[in-house]
């Protein structure tokens, strides 16, 4: 009874729509994320909140994006989707490392993306090598203690949900050496940052991804304002799943705010429109190569993805202090967050987008082929390169 008189003071328009997942199997049964129009005042905020109560898991604001996410009754989904400050409520479901599979053989990337040809196996580089940024790992979490990161990793966040602040999966930890270890990282002096979004066994809910995505935009821009991160921030999303509205806004609200953002594709060979957040055109979208400049036959493609980079047999740090020799979009993107954060400390601030325009500009161009020779499908023939050598 205490909310009735509120909601009369506020006013009713058509039902918001609800958004559910493509794929049945992936949803979260009872968990909502509600999106709120961007001219939506702070009340309406809070009504919303009062209406989750004990059910809120995450509140979101960044920039103009707002919005909340946790379980919802029927009989409150239906009272939140009446309220004409909400623009949309979605389905809670779940999103996925972009792993492929396990090799045995070692790391030929960092050799890749510092030549214009094939076949090396040194990595030449400017030893400014990232240092002054900081790049935010949104992933399984890093195994900070791994020698090889020389105390420059710190686990800042967990919104998984698995209550565990340690990476018990060895994906984030491997995403954050390519970013930025001594010995496997593109910027070998960029400070890094995990924020866990997935759990041990790889997932994890849209609303945990979200709110992860929103605490590294935020803590970009506090950490840059305080002088921490004074030649800029990179993050990465080496994680997809089906469409989502509201993980698109979310990243695009991130990028806007400043934070450069390298995506993987995914790995189910198929247009990389149909999944999230590699579909929201403001991030910086990687495909995968194999060593023989072949696209991985794995790798999502189309006009979506903005440049490729090496993703197969791509050697790295693991959790429990060794490395391991893995494949997918997700060995992929790192290159790519690493080399965002290797400009940035080379050279002068610059924008997410003009970043991302900055590292096609740099590219290797038309040298890969897909594996049977056919064209690409429509994707940027753009192969990763960090500018040291002719």
């Amino acid at each position: 009874m205490r909310f009735i008189p509120f909601l009369s003071l506020l006013s009713f328009a058509a039902a918001a729509p609800v958004l559910a997942p493509r794929e049945k199997s992936e949803i979260i049964p009872g968990k909502y994320i509600v999106v709120l129009k961007p001219e939506s005042e702070q009340p309406a905020f809070s009504h919303i909140l009062d209406l989750f109560g004990d059910g809120l898991d995450y509140k979101y604001e960044i920039g103009t994006f707002k919005g909340l996410s946790g379980s919802l009754t029927e009989t409150l989904l239906t009272s939140v989707k009446n309220l004409a400050s909400v623009a949309y409520i979605e389905q809670d479901a779940i999103v996925r490392t972009a792993t492929f599979t396990t090799q045995s053989n070692a790391s030929w990337g960092l050799g890749r993306i510092s030549r214009r040809e094939k076949g090396s196996t040194e990595y030449a580089f400017d030893d400014s090598a990232g240092e002054g940024t900081c790049s935010y790992i949104i992933d399984t979490g890093i195994y900070t203690e791994h020698p090889d990161f020389e105390g420059r990793a710190t686990f800042l966040e967990n919104f998984s949900g698995d209550g565990l602040e340690r990476d018990g999966n060895g994906h984030g930890t491997h995403v954050a050496g390519t970013v930025g270890s001594k010995s496997y990282g593109v910027a070998k002096k960029t400070s890094l940052f995990a924020v866990k979004v997935l759990n041990s066994e790889g997932s994890g809910g849209n609303s945990g991804v979200i709110a992860g995505i929103a605490f590294a935009a935020k803590d970009a821009k506090k950490r840059e304002a305080k002088g921490e991160c004074k030649k800029g921030s990179v993050g990465n999303l080496s994680l997809g799943g089906i469409i989502s509205t509201a993980q698109m806004q979310a990243v695009k609200a991130a990028v806007e705010d400043g934070l450069f953002l390298a995506v993987a594709a995914g790995n189910s060979a198929l247009p990389t429109i149909l999944f999230s957040p590699a579909n929201e055109p403001s991030v910086c979208t990687v495909g995968a190569t194999d060593r023989n400049d072949k696209l991985a036959s794995f790798s999502n493609y189309g006009s979506l993805v903005d440049v490729l980079a090496p993703g197969v047999e791509i050697e790295s740090t693991w959790n429990d202090g060794n490395t391991n020799t893995i494949s997918g979009t997700s060995m992929a993107s790192p290159h790519i967050a690493g080399l965002g954060a290797y400009l940035l400390g080379l050279e002068q601030r610059r924008s997410p987008a003009e970043l991302c325009t900055r590292i096609q500009g740099l590219s290797s161009k038309k040298k890969i082929s897909s594996a049977l020779g056919a064209p690409l499908f429509l994707t940027n023939n753009y192969l990763a390169f960090n500018g040291v050598t002719p």
